[in-house]
């Protein structure tokens, strides 16, 4: 195996594996800390992470004597990464078993019998082997980066490759079916034990001990959820779900046995981690207990090696020191494939009426005659379940993220005993930061952000927009521009701001045409120097490598929509953004962009553009806020709310202009209301609270609040009793309990929608009879099973009401002579 080693092909082939990883691979290869230093340092490859990794292992050949694939090994396995050593193991099982056939010894009745047992592979190595000299074939293969590799795998299935499994796990056909459960669940407790945790964006890893500090996951019934990866309200609708889904247990989802589990979930949510969990709890006899035989499929992997054409092949691939060709369909088997989107020939496999080349597509379609959980991004996972009939023993589910409880440990076992209290303090008293901290995504951003900075973070993520500008700028700091220089330091030079330019106009470009997977030839619509681009973006676009090529996707969509929000702040006028009905979902964080305290990030990201006039940014917020006044219409409360949204977002105060913007709704007959209902996240009511403080600083009535829920958090208690001090109408559809808060101003009309509750006397005294002394109109409808009507009437004769209406068994009273019949 060491003689790939010097094969020029794997070695760029291998560099690209290495990737950011090079460089502590290169400490365990004992390479001088100065000679690393000044790679990482090299200015020419500063976006090229494969770049110097190749640097680094020329370095390595050069002052090491005898460079062994095993030395490979060892470091990876240092560092340590499990995932990573697979792949290389993988990668050079291929090119030792290709350089077996393209020796200058191997014989031609070798190279016609190989031709005859895989004729579309040889028809693809001919040239090949028909080279003029080595050194001509060499340089034509690194010129033309062809795929070499992935041909080479379709033969490691029958050569031996280094797999990390100690001899006492090696089973043969003869072994029987205990033998082989249990060589499996040793390795995955040797091997699976820990995860190398991919934060995104941040792209560092982290060992995680899955048995020991495993994250809870909020798992929850996604039978009807909604695709929530392409389509331009991904936040809303996130956040919607967090309210609207109830979760289940783990152990419910896992305990009870289901032919086909389906785990949905967005990029970075958590999906390998619950996957992982489950490999150790079926090794630990938690889990599966009726299942003989567990095997761990990763498409990644999986497309390294298309031309296998059964699962029997594959499993004496990835599993073939512990199952040596024994049969498993005589036994209880369960797949698990992670990463379902990720797989190049997902089309052909979902459409048995496409035809593919691929025997790959064949082999993993085996699975549905086993128990299988497959996991992948929300939108394969939909495509996914038209395959199985309705019939079939099937659980759909996905993760939301981190449950409370996940949040609270990952704190407790990622983040520097120093900055502890300060992450929880921000957790606890940021409205953003709390509800966007179940998205791993966002929790290890927020973390590593807080961590890293001396700064007193329990005031920042104030708002959306503050939140994605400080995962924005610290990505660019910490992993592009990589100098450590302050913020204001590294928005004060121009190449960085045309960076951070070029970066929000590729996102506006493709936002607005719904492109959410797009083309190296569309970035070249507006991208000039594409290659020199092209590395530069990692960690804001992640590639996609599929059998039709490369194409490329913002790592979330809530970061490419920020990024647009950017562009079209710096480049745009009111009148562009408006008219464009795409940036509708835009123009919170247009507005957020505006806000003008000195203290935050944010004033780094709009002054991009020089050509556009300052007094033209400074006016944004006034005409957007203006128009969706105008817009609003009683009748649907989604037109306040997101008027509410744009304004908290901007930060702003009652100013002139907005005064004379609020005074023209309150001449509408309708003005101003605030709703509290089942459907309201916790930002939205944020939101409410921030402009009812303003309004009412202001002197002003609201014209209504309507209250929907009968259950309301203290954020939402805070706005009921805020609203109470200074409004005309209160309508109530649902019992609520005060808990002894008793309103004290006036109102002009209450309605008590309560027909379909039954109402105790006493709850309905001490929630509702305070509300009833205090208006002066009154429409109530009853439960008709309450049986202190004549209480309730009695109480309105003592009381201050003008006019009323009561509606209860059928009849409607609406004076007091009525009452008392």
């Amino acid at each position: 195996m060491d003689e790939v080693l010097q094969n020029p092909v794997f070695q760029i082939k291998l560099s690209e594996l290495l990737g950011q990883d090079w460089f502590k691979i290169g400490i365990y290869l004992n390479i001088e800390q100065r000679s690393l230093e000044s790679i990482k340092s090299d200015s020419i490859n500063v976006f090229k992470q494969e770049c110097k990794a190749y640097e680094m292992l020329k370095k390595w050949f050069n002052f090491d004597e005898k460079p062994t694939f095993e030395k490979l090994k060892l470091a990876i396995l240092s560092i340590p990464k499990m995932d990573l050593l697979k792949e290389v193991e993988d990668l050079a099982s291929g090119f030792f078993t290709m350089s077996s056939y393209l020796s200058e010894g191997a014989s031609k009745t070798g190279k016609r019998k190989l031709f005859k047992k895989h004729p579309n592979s040889c028809k693809k190595l001919k040239p090949f082997a028909q080279s003029k000299s080595d050194k001509v074939e060499k340089k034509r293969i690194i010129n033309e980066k062809t795929s070499l590799p992935e041909i080479s795998f379709r033969f490691s299935a029958n050569k031996d490759s280094s797999n990390p499994l100690d001899v006492a796990s090696r089973v043969h056909v003869n072994k029987d079916i205990s033998e082989v459960c249990t060589a499996l669940k040793n390795y995955y407790l040797k091997y699976y034990g820990k995860i190398n945790e991919l934060r995104p964006l941040l792209k560092t890893h982290a060992s995680v001990d899955l048995i020991q500090k495993f994250v809870d996951l909020c798992i929850v019934d996604a039978y009807n959820a909604q695709i929530d990866v392409v389509g331009s309200n991904e936040r809303k609708q996130f956040l919607q779900k967090q309210m609207s889904y109830t979760p289940i247990p783990y152990s419910k989802v896992f305990m009870n046995e289901k032919s086909v589990i389906l785990i949905s979930g967005i990029a970075g949510i958590g999906k390998t981690w619950l996957l992982r969990k489950c490999l150790l709890d079926w090794s630990n006899n938690l889990i599966w207990n009726n299942v003989e035989l567990v095997f761990y499929l990763e498409c990644r992997r999986l497309n390294q090696y298309p031309y296998i054409s059964n699962m029997n092949e594959l499993l004496n691939v990835f599993y073939k020191d512990i199952v040596n060709d024994f049969d498993i369909s005589k036994h209880t088997t369960l797949f698990i494939i992670d990463g379902l989107d990720e797989f190049k020939y997902l089309n052909e496999l979902l459409n048995p009426n496409l035809s593919s080349n691929f025997p790959i597509v064949n082999a993993l379609a085996e699975i549905q005659s086993y128990k299988h959980v497959v996991a992948g991004r929300v939108y394969a996972i939909d495509k996914c379940q038209n395959i199985y009939t309705e019939h079939i023993d099937k659980l759909t589910i996905q993760i939301m993220g981190f449950n409370q409880d996940g949040v609270e440990n990952y704190v407790e076992n990622h983040v520097i005993e120093e900055k502890k209290e300060v992450v929880k303090a921000t957790l606890k008293e940021s409205p953003i930061a709390k509800v966007m901290a179940t998205v791993p995504f966002y929790l290890s951003s927020m973390c590593k952000i807080i961590s890293d900075s001396s700064k007193i973070y329990t005031t920042s993520f104030l708002t959306m927009t503050e939140l994605y500008a400080n995962i924005f700028l610290y990505f660019l700091q910490k992993h592009i521009i990589k100098n450590n220089v302050l913020v204001y330091e590294m928005m004060a030079n121009e190449n960085n701001k045309k960076y951070v330019l070029t970066i929000c106009r590729i996102a506006f470009e493709l936002f607005i045409e719904n492109k959410f997977v797009f083309s190296k030839e569309e970035v070249l619509l507006f991208i000039n120097n594409f290659n020199e681009v092209d590395e530069s973006l990692f960690g804001f676009i992640e590639r996609v490598e599929t059998h039709l090529g490369i194409f490329y996707q913002f790592a979330h969509l809530t970061v490419m929509e920020f990024c647009a929000s950017v562009y079209a702040y710096n480049c745009l006028s009111f009148e562009e953004i408006m008219a464009n009905e795409k940036l509708k979902s835009c123009l919170s964080m247009i507005c957020g962009l505006s806000n003008k305290n000195q203290n935050i990030l944010l004033k780094f990201l709009v002054n991009l553009n020089p050509s556009k006039k300052s007094k033209e940014e400074s006016s944004l917020l006034i005409p957007i806020l203006d128009r969706l006044s105008k817009s609003i219409n009683c009748l649907y409360y989604d037109e306040f709310n997101f008027f509410y949204e744009c304004f908290y977002e901007s930060q702003s105060s009652f100013t002139d202009e907005i005064n004379s913007i609020v005074d023209e709704l309150n001449k509408q007959w309708f003005g101003w209301t605030i709703w509290i209902n089942d459907g309201k996240t916790s930002y939205a009511t944020s939101c409410d609270n921030y402009f009812v403080n303003y309004y009412i600083k202001s002197g002003r009535k609201l014209r209504w609040l309507r209250v929907y829920k009968n259950i309301l958090s203290d954020e939402e208690k805070n706005l009921l009793i805020r609203c109470s001090t200074n409004v005309r109408d209160v309508w109530f559809y649902r019992p609520i309990n005060f808990e002894g808060w008793k309103p004290k101003d006036k109102i002009e009309v209450l309605l008590i929608y309560i027909s379909d509750y039954l109402i105790t006397k006493k709850d309905f005294e001490e929630n509702f009879l305070p509300w009833i002394n205090l208006c002066e109109e009154l429409e109530l409808e009853l439960h008709d099973d309450i049986d202190f009507f004549k209480d309730i009437c009695q109480w309105i004769r003592c009381s201050n009401i003008k006019k009323f209406k009561i509606k209860y068994r059928g009849k409607n009273f609406r004076n007091l002579d009525e009452l008392t019949l």
